[in-house]
This record gives C-alpha cells, sequence and structure tokens, in this order.
C-alpha cells in the first residue's frame, strides 16, 4: 500500500478477537477495537484530524497558532498535524503526569505552557484552570489563535460518528454491547450513535476512574462537569475502576493478547471482563462485545513503575494510597464542618491542603499548609511523614482522596482526619478564609 500522507493511515484500525481461552465466556465473543493502532498512537488522532482537517488552510493562511488544552494524546496528533502544515501548536495544561508524554510532546515539537499547581485533587474554582486560561489568552488577541476545543467540538464525536463506529459495523455486523472509557467522551459519544443505529437494543457501558484516583486519559465522576460533550443519559450504566486494577487488564492484554496497549485500555479490558463474566450464564444465545484499546503503553512507564514497580524489578515503593480496599476504609476518621472549630481547639492539629498551589495561594484555611497531593504521594511512600502522637488534619476539595490518605495513615498507626465534604464544606459554612493576592492600590502605581 502506498499513501502520499500519514493522515491517510488514520482510521480502519483492525479488530481482535479475544480468544475464549482468555475471556473463559461462553456465550460473548469480545473485540477489542486497535485504536492504538493509529499513526500517532492513539484513537485521538481521529478527533484531531476532524476538527483541523477542514480549516488547515484558513489556520496557515491567518498565520494563527493552533492551540489546545491536552495532556497526551490530542496535543500529539494535533502537534503533528500541524507540524506537517507548517502551522504554530500551543498546549495549555496542568494535567501531564508522565514524564514521557511531555518529552514525546517535546520531540514533537509541541511549545507547551504547564501551569503550576499541578493536582490530582480537581478544583473548580482553580483560577489556572486549563481552559480557562486559555479563554484568557483568546480573549486578549482574538486574531491569534485557533482553539479546536477537545471538550466541547462536536467534531470530536463526529469522527467517531462517520468512521470508528462504522468501521466495527462493516468488520463485525451487529454489536450487543459496547464499553469504552470516559474522557472527553467524544470516542464513545460517536462510535454509540452509530452502533445504535444498527441496533436499537444495544447495551453501552462507560467506564471511569474511582473517585479521587488518576488512570490517564480517564476522567472520574468529580471531573465530568467540565466536558462539554459529555451526555450521561447515553449511557446504560457508568462503572468505575481503580489504577491498580486497570493495570492488571493491561498486563493480561499485553501478556495474554499480544496487544501493547497502556493502563487506559487495560480498565476497559479489565471492567469489560468482570461484566461480561457477571452476564454470560444468563444467556441463551451468542452475542458480541466490542471495547476500545485507546492508545499504547510506552507513554506511561513511569506512572505504571510508580504503582507497580515489582514488574521492573525496581526498589521503588508501590503507591499503596491507590490499592485501598473497602475494608481498609474502616480506618478513615472524618470531622463534620460542625464539629470543626471544637476538633481544631481541643487538638491543634497540623493543617495540610492537597489542592493545587494556584487554589492554595488564591484562597485557603487559616493555619493551613499546602503539600499538593502529587508531593503527598511521595511522602507517604517513602515512610510515614508525621509524628504518631501528632494530629493531623487532611483537606481536599471535595474530601474524597483525603479520605483515602486518613485510611491509609491511620491503618499505619498515625492520627490522621479528614475534612468531610472537604474545602467546598469549609468555605460555604462563612469560616475565615485567607487570601494571598492582595488587592491593588493604584496610588501606590
Amino acid at each position: 500500500m502506498v499513501v502520499k500522507s500519514v493522515t491517510e493511515l488514520i482510521g480502519n484500525t483492525p479488530l481482535v478477537e479475544i480468544s475464549k481461552d482468555i475471556t473463559n465466556l461462553k456465550n460473548i465473543n469480545l473485540y477489542c477495537k486497535c485504536e492504538l493502532y493509529n499513526p500517532f498512537g492513539s484513537l485521538k488522532d481521529r478527533a484531531a484530524y476532524e476538527m483541523l482537517k477542514d480549516d488547515l488552510e484558513d489556520i496557515k493562511a491567518s498565520g494563527k497558532t493552533v492551540i489546545e488544552s491536552s495532556s497526551g494524546n490530542t496535543a500529539k496528533a494535533l502537534d503533528v498535524i500541524c507540524s506537517m502544515n507548517d502551522i504554530p501548536f500551543l498546549t495549555v495544561t496542568n494535567r501531564i503526569k508522565t514524564e514521557e508524554v511531555g518529552k514525546i510532546l517535546s520531540i514533537c515539537g509541541a511549545n507547551i505552557k504547564e501551569l503550576p499547581g499541578m493536582s490530582e485533587c480537581p478544583d473548580p474554582t482553580d483560577p489556572n484552570d486549563p481552559t480557562s486560561h486559555i479563554e484568557r489568552m483568546i480573549s486578549a488577541s482574538p486574531d491569534k489563535y485557533f482553539y479546536p476545543n477537545q471538550y466541547t467540538n462536536l467534531k470530536n464525536p463526529k469522527a467517531h460518528y462517520l468512521h470508528t463506529g462504522k468501521e466495527i459495523i462493516n468488520d463485525l455486523g451487529n454489536v450487543d454491547y459496547f464499553f469504552a472509557t470516559l474522557g472527553t467522551t467524544g470516542s464513545s459519544r460517536g462510535t454509540i450513535e452509530c452502533l445504535k443505529e444498527h441496533n436499537s437494543n444495544l447495551k453501552k457501558i462507560g467506564i471511569i476512574a474511582t473517585k479521587g484516583d488518576n488512570i490517564p486519559g480517564i476522567r472520574n465522576i468529580d471531573e465530568m462537569y467540565e466536558v462539554g460533550i459529555f451526555d450521561k443519559s447515553i449511557y446504560d450504566e457508568i462503572l468505575s475502576i481503580s489504577s491498580m486494577e486497570a493495570i492488571d487488564g493491561m498486563l493480561t492484554l499485553i501478556k495474554k493478547c499480544g496487544i501493547l496497549a497502556g493502563p487506559t485500555s487495560g480498565a476497559c479490558f479489565k471492567k469489560t471482563l468482570e461484566y461480561l463474566t457477571k452476564l454470560d450464564n444468563k444467556l441463551d444465545k451468542e452475542v458480541n462485545a466490542v471495547f476500545i484499546a485507546c492508545d499504547r503503553v510506552e507513554p506511561y512507564i513511569t506512572y505504571i513503575e510508580k504503582r507497580r514497580p515489582d514488574i521492573f524489578s525496581s526498589n521503588t515503593k508501590s503507591n499503596n494510597t491507590f490499592s485501598m480496599t473497602e475494608e481498609d476504609y474502616r480506618y478513615a476518621k472524618e470531622i463534620n464542618i460542625e464539629e470543626y472549630d471544637e476538633f481544631i481547639k481541643d487538638n491543634n492539629p497540623l493543617i495540610i491542603d492537597l489542592r493545587g498551589n494556584m487554589a492554595y495561594k488564591n484562597i485557603h484555611i487559616k493555619d493551613s499548609i499546602n503539600i499538593t497531593d502529587v508531593f503527598f504521594d511521595d511522602l507517604v511512600n517513602n515512610g510515614l511523614p508525621f509524628p504518631k502522637d501528632k494530629k493531623v488534619l487532611l483537606v481536599c476539595p471535595t474530601g474524597d482522596k483525603s479520605k483515602k490518605y486518613s485510611a491509609y495513615l491511620n491503618k499505619n498507626g498515625l492520627d490522621v482526619y479528614s475534612l468531610k465534604y472537604g474545602f467546598n464544606s469549609y468555605r460555604n459554612s462563612n469560616k475565615e478564609l485567607i487570601r494571598e493576592i492582595r488587592s491593588i492600590n493604584f496610588e501606590e502605581l
């Protein structure tokens, strides 16, 4: 096969049948849509090209820079396409969480504006939210940028309606169950709309990360509000999965199926198989199920090593806070906002705010210190960070991740509390807050 441009290789990815020797399913045929075989390495190649292709000539002629908020795959695809067309590209993000992703973007030539205060505890009031930052940049220079905005651009799901879904139908015919992880939700929404036209009884299952956990490319339920394309009614069920389970699924895909997919794909496979196993014996006829393997494993090596160092025979401690069981949560201690004043007065605890740096600087609880959860993980993983006779109060935006830390640290002999419902409950209580951004006295200028 000879092509004139690498963009001609986007799409037409294979469906790989997963052997019943691996799935142990009797009545369900399981297929993997291998989006990792797109030329730039992920299913985001489709949306990136769809959002740009009709405007490339105008963007170039007007001298605009393409700008996007992306932590990896979308930025990578957009940047390569822009580079091929001599168009500048800028990604604005605070979500680059693996060393490899940043380096790949640098190799591709991307200009990266990485905002401070990176944290896995999302705070909707954070002034350094990437999309808000981009909107301010565009407002200041409206003729300078072309903003695809993968989170609201309907060309994102359109790419999968026109191509991904139709490819599955052409290759397989009828699909009874469809599984996909939810990031921008463009791939699942577009594919589902196409598959439904061929089977109105299609079961649609979305997969997200467990509250307070982080799986690259997957949002948790507290982050879904950020996604304009997301429509909960499209899915029959939305299931959650932990990062450790995702890595387990990834290892099976790689070792048993020969599909070198990353943890996002592992999450999809793991939860798909779990769901179908419960269903299998209830069926009286064969059905077809499809899940998406969205990208490759290589960009996530440091992410995987942090959580599963045993894979690499490393001495690095694993991130045990991401492998909590329901039983472990009995060790968690929480205080309600109504108990806050008395708790502080009686115990004089160390108050640690786990939010991002900019959110903390904008507004925070009196006498608290800021250690973002990204760095707090390292403290926890390298030993117990506080004396056993010192009470500690942890605060994150919603109280979910601080509760997880509380359970883990208390199980290991410390005395750590979580503020229930987090910083949001404190802010809504009208208690005293400290603002570090002082007002401007124009007479001083």
